[in-house]
């Protein structure tokens, strides 16, 4: 509405409506309102003249008797999304507008008594001697499990009695929902990042990474009810999207390959490439969508982002039909960021980067900044979008105050040193009989984990060679013989599962042992391998005695 046109609004405000002070400030700068504070006043003011808005609380608006009101006002509140009603000190409904009457037998009785309550509260807080009664606010359940509010304000006469309770309800299942929902982001939000210092310092890389998978399918699962979904994390190096956590989805989606590409790599790829959610409503109709679970009819895909860079995406399915809407998506994107938030930091901290506490932990909290305030963001826009439903408005500011808590959580985590297994030992000489001569191949390329692997092994008299990605390994294992291969999973030119199925094509005796650095299993590497003989798996970091056992027993084995 133009500046001009509301210029010309009369406007009527009762009492000190709850619609902020700015709006007040505003709409009293901009249009011409007369304000009054007694809804006898207003009553008075309705029928001198006419009036084309009236802004008051709901509850404020409707003390009267339905002779007394001008034909204005009762059509307003005819009209009114509201059930609006009079009800006496029995509990007798005596005047109702058509939005009341349409509700069901159980939901008036609900109302009448809310009434009958009031009015006995009102009496008792009248022989205390206070002179202005407000309403109260309750809330039922019916028995189709719909919510609904209903405000009860005792009508006081010129005499300073209480004759009877107005009422006004409506349905509020769907703010009850987002109120679920918002409650429900909060907790899964806490949930991810919510990590024991004592419990997480204890456990290896693996084991974190499964505490931290275990969460995420109990959040999504329990708390969003989203049974169908999977998370894919996108390699850089390669724009593929490798799946890293399903739920409900088919066995084979491992094996399907897609690419953060906006066309040809279905419903995924468009979202990884162009940043943005997708929902999509029904799936047979949409061209991009490929198939994933059994009979699916609709889906939801957002995508994960860090320091605004897409890194993977989040997507789930649903056997109905429209089954997501607007604010999925909005709680949907919310939960991704924590998702995102929650991979990093385990990236970080399994990912050998710097031998100080100090600079890791300042590492960690640096990355960490960014995406936080973004969900804070995120936070505070839901926040503008529900003025008016204080609850929800609470909730949401309940959520900001945790994140922010689990900031501090997660700078105590990051101020303990990592288990690395670079070590100033790492180049001392010793000597080992089972180690000293045997030869090794190490094929990693993140250069401080094959360098430091390097110097140890060297020290301990192994005959090392070196490869910084999977090319130069598969070069290497056909050309000269190894007494066993050391490969990370995750390599440029060949993956650790084609350098494995190399090294047993040269000699099946030779043992192979696999290294991740994000604990994840691209393509069931680990799981084909083992069952073609893989000898161990080793998840960054690695100390330099673990790392030192392993090669013992997989050449040990070999012996036998």
């Amino acid at each position: 509405m133009t500046t001009s046109g509301v210029n010309q609004l009369h406007v009527l405000m009762l009492g000190e409506p709850d619609c902020g002070e700015e709006f007040i400030r505003w709409i009293d700068s901009h249009a011409q309102v007369e304000h009054v504070h007694t809804f006898e006043a207003a009553l008075q003011a309705l029928r001198a003249e006419p009036f084309d808005l009236i802004i008051s609380q709901a509850a404020d608006f409707i003390p009267f008797h339905g002779v007394h009101i001008s034909g204005q006002a009762a059509a307003i509140l005819d009209g009114v999304s509201q059930g609006v009603g009079i009800v006496d000190e029995s509990g007798n409904l005596e005047w109702a507008n058509p939005k009341l009457l349409s509700f069901s037998e159980e939901i008036r009785k609900h109302v009448c008594d809310c009434c009958v309550k009031t009015f006995k509260w009102a009496r008792k807080e009248a022989k205390a001697g206070l002179s202005h009664i407000r309403g109260r606010r309750f809330s039922f359940m019916t028995e189709n499990n719909r919510c609904f509010e209903a405000t009860a304000t005792p009508v006081i006469d010129l005499h300073n009695r209480i004759t009877e309770v107005a009422a006004v309800v409506w349905d509020a299942t769907n703010a009850k929902r987002l109120q679920d929902r918002i409650d429900a982001i909060d907790r899964a939000g806490r949930e991810l990042l919510s990590l024991d210092v004592q419990q997480f310092s204890r456990l290896d890389t693996h084991e974190r990474l499964a505490l931290l998978e275990q969460k995420i399918l109990r959040c999504t699962r329990e708390l969003l009810h989203f049974d169908n979904f999977e998370i894919r994390i996108l390699d850089k190096k390669t724009n593929k999207l490798e799946l890293v956590l399903m739920s409900g989805m088919p066995e084979d989606a491992h094996e399907v390959e897609v690419f953060a590409v906006a066309e040809g790599n279905g419903i995924c790829g468009y979202v990884a490439a162009r940043g943005r959610s997708y929902i999509c409503p029904d799936v047979k109709n949409d061209p991009r969508y490929r198939p994933g679970i059994a009979d699916a009819h609709s889906s939801l895909t957002v995508p994960l982002i860090l320091h605004e860079q897409v890194v993977g995406v989040a997507n789930f399915e649903n056997t109905k039909l429209a089954a997501f809407n607007e604010n999925d998506r909005q709680f949907a994107e919310i939960f991704a960021r924590y998702i995102t938030l929650a991979f990093n930091i385990l990236d970080m901290l399994v990912t050998e980067r710097h031998t100080t506490t100090g600079r890791l932990g300042s590492d960690v909290m640096a990355e960490i900044t960014e995406p936080l305030n973004d969900i804070l963001t995120d936070v505070e826009n839901l926040v503008e979008d529900y003025i008016g439903h204080d609850d929800l408005r609470h909730r949401l500011r309940q959520m900001s105050e945790n994140v922010v808590r689990i900031r501090e959580t997660i700078k105590e985590i990051t101020s303990r040193k990592p288990a690395l297994i670079g070590s100033k030992s790492s180049k001392t000489k010793r000597t080992d009989p089972e180690l000293e001569g045997k030869r090794i191949l190490v094929a990693d390329d993140e250069d401080i984990i094959r360098e430091t692997v390097c110097d140890v092994l060297s020290g301990y008299g192994c005959l090392v060679s070196s490869a910084a990605d999977g090319a130069v390994a598969l070069e290497l294992v056909a050309a000269q013989p190894f007494d066993l291969v050391l490969s990370d999973i995750k390599m440029p030119g060949s993956d650790g599962y084609q350098v494995f199925a190399a090294a047993k094509d040269a000699n099946p005796d030779t043992p192979v042992i696999l290294t991740t650095g994000f604990g994840y299993d691209p393509n069931h590497a680990i799981v084909r391998a083992r069952r073609e003989g893989l000898a161990s798996v080793l998840f960054k970091p690695f100390k330099v005695d673990q790392l030192l056992s392993e090669i013992r027993m997989a050449l040990a084995s070999k012996e036998k």
